[in-house]
């Protein structure tokens, strides 16, 4: 009988496959053939069937789904703590907006994600969900640090460098989509930026699009309350209630923050099969709020968890934003058993998959699945003694303890080294835009 092939076998103190949940495996290994989980069997007897492939002895790791950050704007690396502390609006519109108006291009859209995704591989990120501007420098950038993503078609009802108006913004992303939906690590969505950025006419025909090509929809919701002020005073509606008139509620729908939310409007995501992007460090940061999270649980709402861009959050740090969002929800419930470790990772892993439409792909390691994985050297003293290794992930380790990441088994951090990007270089235009952006600033 002809055994299987596999390339590669990564044997490992524990798998967390995610999917079955709570199921923590030990004394076994995974093997990859053509970027797909060939199968998890027991050590010995992978050795026995798959002794040609290459070995990786991780004997003190987890090795659990690559982290999918759900939300994100990943050029804003850039404007990393440019302007801190400050309401939302007075940040958007008195600093960041300006800024971008001064700087953003094709180049800082490059610049910016390659900087981005060399930071999320090594916190364990394999794919995020992307909304900004020059989208094509956004994919194109993704690509060469060899990461999944998907790629927000951004629409926004003023002009900006990168387009003039809202069917200006529709025409170039569809463009983008049609040229490069070929590409097996890019996914593509409509990403109307917010309620108080686009006027009706402009969501109906993002509800259109949606609907005929299939696409996610991903857009900030309900984050403030100056925003529900907005709608109620130019729509006489509630944001919420104003996307649903407009056809955008449904499982396409992914509402970014969602943190100021009524009975019945969690109700009506629930009905609809909405997702949620939960953002808790950029919610706290901008004194947002506290998204009730319990209740959404409690009516089977789809959470994904998102970072935000580090111009908000300030990292793109998914074991942070995990050990945060488990926190939060349980002291805004008052009930310690509120979203447990388990669950936070799942949020973190096949809760962003389901939200993009995924979950068949990507989010959880099951045979067949693309092998988008991440391992995580529990040995450090922060995480030791390690009686649950799923706790452990969750609520002690940091993502300095990221050691391997693959997607789509193609190995992009090696013991900690990234192997398709040079961190040097990155910083040195890191620290380029910095002087330039500074340089054109007004005094502050």
């Amino acid at each position: 009988m002809t055994l299987p092939v596999a390339d590669t076998l990564i044997e490992a103190r524990w798998i967390i496959p995610v999917e079955p949940g709570a199921t923590v495996l030990t004394g076994h290994a995974l093997a990859i053939r053509d970027g797909r989980i060939l199968e998890i069997l027991p050590v010995d007897e992978a050795r026995r069937r798959y002794g040609s492939a290459r070995r990786h002895v991780l004997d003190q790791h987890a090795l659990i789904p690559g982290l999918i950050n759900l939300h994100t704007h990943a050029p804003m690396n850039l404007l990393r703590g440019y302007a801190d502390d400050l309401p939302l609006m007075e940040w958007l519109k008195a600093h960041i907006w300006p800024a971008e108006t001064r700087h953003v291009s094709a180049d800082f859209a490059w610049d910016g994600t390659r900087l981005a995704c060399a930071e999320m591989l090594r916190g364990g990120i394999t794919c995020f969900n992307d909304m900004y501007f020059f989208p094509d420098a956004v994919a194109e950038a993704a690509l060469a640090s060899g990461m999944r993503a998907v790629i927000g078609m951004v629409v926004i009802q003023f002009p900006t460098a990168w387009a003039s108006d809202t069917d200006d913004y529709l025409h170039k992303g569809l463009e983008l989509r049609d040229r490069m939906g070929d590409e097996p690590l890019l996914g593509f969505s409509l990403a109307p930026h917010a309620p108080y950025t686009l006027d009706d006419a402009g969501f109906e025909k993002i509800a259109a699009l949606s609907a005929q090509l299939d696409l996610p929809v991903h857009v900030h919701l309900h984050e403030t309350q100056d925003e529900i002020r907005h709608s109620q005073e130019h729509y006489r509606q509630r944001p919420l209630a104003r996307l649903h008139r407009l056809g955008l509620t449904g499982p396409s729908l992914i509402a970014v923050h969602a943190v100021h939310l009524e009975d019945d409007e969690i109700e009506l995501l629930a009905a609809q099969g909405c997702h949620v992007g939960h953002c808790p460090s950029s919610n706290l940061k901008l004194a947002s709020g506290f998204a009730p999270v319990a209740a959404m649980e409690r009516a089977g709402i789809n959470l994904g968890i998102g970072t935000d861009g580090a111009a908000s959050n300030n990292t793109l740090d998914m074991f942070g934003e995990m050990r945060l969002a488990a926190l939060l929800a349980k002291a805004c419930a008052g009930d310690t058993t509120v979203l447990p470790a388990a669950r936070a990772l799942e949020m973190a892993t096949l809760g962003g998959a389901r939200a993009l439409g995924m979950q068949d792909r990507i989010g959880s390691l099951v045979p067949g699945k693309l092998a988008d994985m991440t391992a995580v050297d529990l040995s450090a003293l922060n995480t030791q003694p390690c009686y649950d290794p799923v706790s452990q992930l969750v609520y002690s380790a940091g993502r300095h303890q990221v050691s391997h990441v693959w997607v789509q088994g193609r190995l992009l951090l090696d013991d900690g080294r990234l192997t398709q990007s040079d961190e040097a270089e990155i910083r040195r235009i890191a620290h380029s835009w910095r002087d330039r952006i500074l340089s054109r600033s007004p005094a502050r």
